[in-house]
């Protein structure tokens, strides 16, 4: 069965149980005050009948809808295990086919960790974007093989991550700011530091480097890590 038709007539059995439940509430309520009206001796006020005819019709409409039930609840179990195999698996990501030389396992190891490291990289952008709209999307985050990503700002601008541990010997995440024009590296913490080095970048006025006690990258690494982003942007 097409998937649309499916899940239409998923929606529509759902709509016709839900309001199969309402009509056995209204029915029997409307049986039950007839009955009570009706049956209530006549020597009784209106008053005194029309009190009782909803109290008589308060017990049928529990009494009708809970038989009802017997057979909408194994109605509504099926409409449930129905949706539940309609609906497709979260991500719809599978694993590649079984490699069938050392090389082929390799590459895809290599494949994988470094779409590990970007969306590694993306859950820890929290950190310095906690509106989770922007450095978020895994999509832009491209991952590298030593487990480290970057995320391109803007012509000649990355936003690095690495993750190294820290004092107590807890895995810590860490940004910087690097650019192709040899500047120190910027530790970032937040946006709005972002959006300062971009505006003085476009106003060509001069970023001073915030230092970071906890980073402290050298020229070598600084280099290092341009070089690997450069060559990874000429790539694609």
């Amino acid at each position: 069965m097409n998937r649309a038709v499916r899940r239409a007539t998923l929606t529509v059995a759902d709509a016709a149980t839900e309001g199969l439940d309402m009509v056995t509430v209204v029915v029997g309520g409307a049986i039950g005050a007839w009955a009570g009206y009706t049956y209530s001796p006549d020597t009784w006020s209106g008053d005194w009948r029309l009190v009782f005819a909803g109290g008589i019709a308060v017990v049928a409409a529990v009494a009708v809808n809970s038989l009802a039930e017997l057979f909408l609840t194994p109605l509504r179990r099926l409409l449930t295990k129905a949706r539940s195999t309609a609906r497709p698996q979260a991500g719809g990501h599978t694993a590649p086919c079984a490699p069938a030389t050392l090389g082929e396992g390799l590459a895809q190891v290599t494949a994988a960790t470094e779409d590990d490291a970007a969306v590694r990289a993306a859950s820890a952008a929290w950190r310095i974007d906690q509106s989770e709209n922007f450095l978020r999307d895994e999509d832009r985050w491209r991952g590298y093989e030593d487990g480290e990503a970057s995320f391109y700002l803007a012509p000649g601008v990355w936003l690095h991550y690495r993750s190294e541990k820290n004092k107590y010997g807890n895995t810590e995440p860490r940004f910087t700011l690097l650019t192709g024009d040899g500047d120190q590296p910027v530790a970032i913490t937040g946006m709005e530091q972002i959006r300062q080095h971009l505006t003085a970048r476009a106003a060509s006025l001069p970023v001073s480097a915030t230092s970071d006690a906890d980073d402290r990258d050298d020229d070598r690494e600084h280099d290092r890590l341009t070089d690997a982003l450069l060559a990874g942007v000429n790539e694609v």
